[in-house]
């Protein structure tokens, strides 16, 4: 049975820095591509980074990438993403998703991944 499971989140204030974890079971870690995502109340779930099983990152912006860090630990089976001076508008729900890397597409796309954990809360104060 494939799991993920994130931790990490919470509430920080602004500045503050965070760093989500995913631990994965179930599957052959080192060949997948790991995804964070999240979903602020009323909006569409959006990519915010991926590393690929090669360790190739994607990022949502060339902003994101000087605050969200995404790295993997194929020993530990887990991959995680660090985000600094976070600002009230990274409040949400943090997802990482997995999927099978060798030949597939886009990190970026959520569809194009396979399994997802339940979330981890982000809040924001100002």
């Amino acid at each position: 049975q494939v799991q993920l499971v994130e931790s990490g989140g919470g509430l920080v204030e602004a500045g503050g820095s965070l760093r989500l974890s995913c631990a994965v079971s179930g599957r052959t870690f080192s060949r997948d591509d790991m995804g964070w995502f999240r979903q602020a109340p009323g909006k569409e779930r959006e990519f915010v980074a991926s590393i690929s099983w090669r360790t190739v990152r994607l990022y949502k912006s060339d902003s994101a990438k000087g605050r969200f860090a995404i790295s993997r630990d194929n020993a530990k089976n887990a991959a995680y993403l660090e985000i600094n001076s976070l600002k009230p508008e990274d409040t949400a729900v943090y997802y990482c998703a997995a999927k099978y890397g060798p030949g597939s597409g886009d990190g970026r796309r959520p569809d194009s991944y396979t399994y997802w954990g339940q979330g981890t809360q982000v809040v924001v104060s100002s």
